[in-house]
């Protein structure tokens, strides 16, 4: 009789005897699944997730930071060249760098997708990751939906399970899981390896400050590329044998950046709840805690005949939930804080029309009147409304003129929200607004034609090519 002992016993046996039953789970789960599985409502939405990340990402592309970038790795030079994309630009680079650059550039206009139950972005981790991926192979198209929705998934569900820690941006945490995931499906990963995988992504997360944010550094920006870039590393390292800890979700979504792991809901509903199908987009070119207040303050606008003029403006109050209270600086240094202000966003929204891109640009910084109108704006946290976290995000805004007119208008939660979805027309039209003046309106479309039609491609070819044109074709 041979007596096996540990000693003997590869490591990797070792840690798959430790997973948590959810992870198992997982594994057989992302194994098993087939485009075919997914329900009609969560192919549409996945598709609509791809068109949106394709916009905001060429978008993000045309900034000055991301061609400063841009240049810097092209001027470095590779052999052979690589394959993958730079989203918008005819420039291609090595699968893992263009993943980063693509996640970077997707998240410069602050007009990514989201998820409110997971308090973050995974689509703008995944999509990235899932594009380079997939760049030159003949990866079907069924594939590729599939590898974004699974990706989504997991990274939201841990977003759902954790509660990270209030100093923490959730910006290049559990979005590395979900890249990762995606990418081991699309390397044909059985059950075993997708659990290690996870594992392994678990401790490539970045310890994000959330003062990044606030105070405008845009490194920030930066976080969801290197989670795209991480995920695709973390299969390369379970595909060539290395191992994570046993239950690495739970150590550090449990002990380390987070208070605590509910395991629980990792497979709650697995299979039948689709995170991807209650996401949320944006039109408001900002963070999404002033999203409440813009919504309320158009309501206003309305009443009032369609304009107010900023000069006639004696004061603006916003009561509204905790997170967003924090945006209350009216004095932002860049376009990112801007984003990032409710007294800016209110003011510049006035002014503009609308929180546009081009609101929150350097011209409309430097424009005194948007900055004085701003500083007439006063918010506050209401307990009662934060209460309503996490399923509503409810404001209240109160506008007072000079001659005592006053306008209020309350909402509960933001337009594009799961309770108040935007429609996919809507979505459609954002992307033609973002993409049409990169690529003109003819090439645009035929991006959203082979976007549609990705679940009975052979191969997602046609979409990579024209996503490497650069400007109108």
């Amino acid at each position: 009789m041979t007596i096996i002992t540990p000693d003997v016993i590869p490591a990797s046996v070792l840690l798959a005897q430790g997973r948590p039953d959810w992870l198992r789970q997982w594994g057989a789960f992302a194994a098993e699944l087939q485009c075919a599985d997914l329900p009609a409502d969560v192919i549409a939405r996945t598709k609509l997730v791809l068109l949106d990340s394709i916009g905001v990402i060429a978008a993000g592309m045309r900034e000055p930071e991301m061609r400063a970038l841009l240049d810097r790795q092209a001027s470095r030079g590779e052999s052979p060249p690589g394959v993958a994309p730079a989203i918008g630009t005819s420039r291609r680079f090595a699968v893992p760098l263009a993943a980063f650059i693509n996640g970077t550039a997707g998240t410069m206009l602050e007009l990514d997708e989201g998820n409110q139950y997971a308090r973050g972005h995974p689509g703008i981790h995944v999509v990235p990751a899932v594009l380079a991926a997939t760049a030159g192979t003949r990866t079907s198209g069924e594939e590729l939906l599939l590898a974004i929705a699974l990706g989504y998934e997991i990274g939201a569900r841990v977003g759902i399970a954790a509660k990270l820690r209030v100093t923490m941006h959730p910006h290049g945490t559990w979005g590395t899981i979900g890249a990762a995931l995606a990418a081991a499906r699309l390397g044909g990963a059985d059950a075993t390896q997708l659990a290690e995988t996870i594992s392994i992504a678990s401790s490539l997360g970045l310890t994000t400050s959330r003062r990044t944010m606030l105070e405008g550094g845009t490194v920030r920006n930066s976080y969801a590329g290197f989670s795209s870039q991480l995920g695709l590393m973390a299969w390369d390292l379970a595909a060539a044998g290395f191992v994570g800890e046993a239950d690495g979700v739970g150590t550090v979504y449990g002990t380390v950046i987070a208070e605590h792991f509910r395991p629980q809901e990792m497979v709650a509903e697995l299979g039948t709840r689709w995170e991807i199908a209650r996401n949320y987009f944006k039109r408001h070119a900002a963070c999404r805690y002033t999203h409440g207040a813009l919504d309320a303050l158009a309501q206003i606008v309305d009443r009032a005949g369609g304009r107010i003029g900023p000069a006639s403006v004696a004061a603006i109050e916003v009561d509204t939930y905790v997170w967003a209270a924090q945006l209350d600086s009216s004095e932002p240094r860049n376009m990112l804080a801007a984003k990032f202000s409710l007294p800016f966003a209110i003011a510049t929204t006035l002014m503009n029309g609308a929180a546009t891109v081009p609101a929150f640009r350097d011209a409309a910084l430097r424009d005194e009147v948007v900055r004085a109108l701003a500083r007439r704006v006063t918010v506050r946290e209401d307990p009662a409304l934060t209460a309503r976290l996490p399923g509503l995000r409810p404001a209240r805004v109160r506008v007072t003129l000079h001659d005592g007119t006053a306008f209020a208008a309350e909402v509960l939660t933001n337009r594009g929200d799961t309770e108040d979805p935007y429609t996919s027309a809507e979505v459609l039209a954002k992307f033609h607004e973002l993409a049409d003046p990169i690529w003109g309106e003819a090439h645009a479309s035929r991006i959203v034609d082979a976007v549609a039609g990705l679940d009975s491609a052979a191969d997602g070819w046609a979409l990579h090519r024209l996503l490497s044109a650069d400007g109108a074709t």
